[in-house]
């Protein structure tokens, strides 16, 4: 199966999409995100640092807890200027 890109043009921001669980969910900060989706704190640090993807696992355990679709939450995944055009299914 070959590796999903962002299209050209696009930037990843996985910030987004972190920032938009915490809201929707009325978290108090990443620590709670982490013990919400059963992951160590350094884990969404990574994340925040784009030094870590964010997995396919990570993202199914964000759409369990979120109830935020994949199709948003992969749209969340790309900065908000880039937003604007739906990303290709």
């Amino acid at each position: 199966m070959p590796i999903r890109r962002l299209p050209e043009g696009r930037e990843y921001d996985p910030n987004r999409v972190l920032d938009a669980i915490i809201s929707k969910l009325r978290l108090k900060n990443d620590a709670a995100l982490s013990r919400l989706l059963e992951v160590a704190p350094p884990v969404i640090s990574k994340i925040r640092h784009q030094t870590l993807p964010i997995g396919a696992t990570l993202l199914l355990r964000m759409h369990e807890e979120s109830e935020f679709s994949i199709r948003e939450l992969r749209e969340l995944m790309v900065k908000a200027e880039d937003a604007l055009e739906p990303l290709a299914a």
